[in-house]
């Protein structure tokens, strides 16, 4: 019995290089939050106050990006084998969490304004909203050299381009009650941009638990990757195959690999080069056997 070990540099790290980029588009994109929340409640508009909040999220996908980027830096040590990058996914989570509450809350008010309309200022409301939209703009353009590098940048790259739909939501909206005098279209892109929130968190939360959980990573079909250790020279069977992620874009795997013909040692680097190719996952640790363990309950084999 022998086994074989691939580990390599996932391509993920290209978002440390990137770090002042999310440094500027956080302080960006924090400051005109604040901003929006006090325009919000000087101009009366719930809709500044609901865009507000999904600006929260945009900042607290930064911050989450900029943490996972210093936190990764560590070196795994003795009781943390696998380091540190868990930690944005707890992050991730507790973001889910409180951004569910927020959506919510936006929602309940949206209905008392329903039922009791208030008076909003539509200028002020397209002033604060078009200087919204610029800061998304420079985010957006800060962010977008380093999404296709980093998951990390790719995922707050999106968080601020809905944010800007937000916005322009917002302005259509102050236009509107500037030219018509129906406030009660406030409400309703209040309304739009919870409803527009509450997908996406949930997407958020599902992710964040399917990890936390150590499921199957999305984009990763098990039975194609036990379709392709089959199909390796010498492989009798599989057992014991497990597909996991430490984080977003760190996908692990283990397996026990039987065969009685082939060269374990090169049938291990074939198999870390087919993980490599055809699924890209770098982190990989194949036991290779002459005769199936005692942990071998579901074998698969050709016939």
């Amino acid at each position: 019995m022998t086994s074989g070990h691939s580990h390599t540099p996932t391509p993920g790290q290209a978002g440390a290089s990137h770090e002042k980029s999310l440094w500027i588009a956080l302080i960006l994109t924090t400051s005109f939050m604040v901003a929006e929340v006090i325009g919000g409640i000087v101009t009366g508009s719930l809709a500044l106050i609901s865009d507000a909040a999904h600006m929260f999220t945009d900042a607290a996908a930064l911050a989450i990006s900029l943490s996972a980027i210093q936190i990764s830096k560590r070196a795994a040590d003795a009781k943390r084998t696998f380091g540190y990058h868990r930690f944005e996914i707890l992050a991730a989570a507790f973001n889910a969490l409180l951004l569910f509450a927020v959506a919510i809350y936006i929602l309940y008010e949206a209905w008392q304004r329903f039922n009791t309309p208030q008076t909003v200022q539509s200028i002020p409301m397209l002033v604060i909203a078009s200087l919204g939209l610029v800061v998304n703009l420079i985010s957006m353009r800060l962010l977008m050299g380093g999404k296709e590098g980093s998951l990390n940048i790719k995922g707050a790259y999106l968080e601020v381009w809905s944010d800007m739909l937000g916005s322009l939501g917002v302005i259509v909206g102050a236009v509107v009650i500037w030219f018509t005098g129906w406030t009660w279209v406030d409400s309703i892109i209040a309304v739009a941009i919870g409803l527009w929130v509450l997908p996406r968190t949930w997407t958020l939360l599902r992710d964040s638990m399917n990890i936390l959980l150590e499921g199957v990573p999305d984009g990763i079909d098990i039975a194609l990757v036990e379709k392709s250790f089959l199909k390796l020279p010498g492989v009798e069977s599989i057992h014991d195959l497990h597909v996991w992620a430490i984080t977003t874009g760190k996908t692990s795997l283990s397996v026990h690999v039987v065969s009685t013909t082939g060269d374990f040692d090169r049938l291990a680097i074939d198999a870390a080069e087919m993980l490599e190719k055809e699924f890209n996952i770098h982190h990989c640790t194949v036991q290779m056997e002459r005769n199936p363990c005692i942990q071998a309950t579901g074998i698969h084999k050709f016939g």
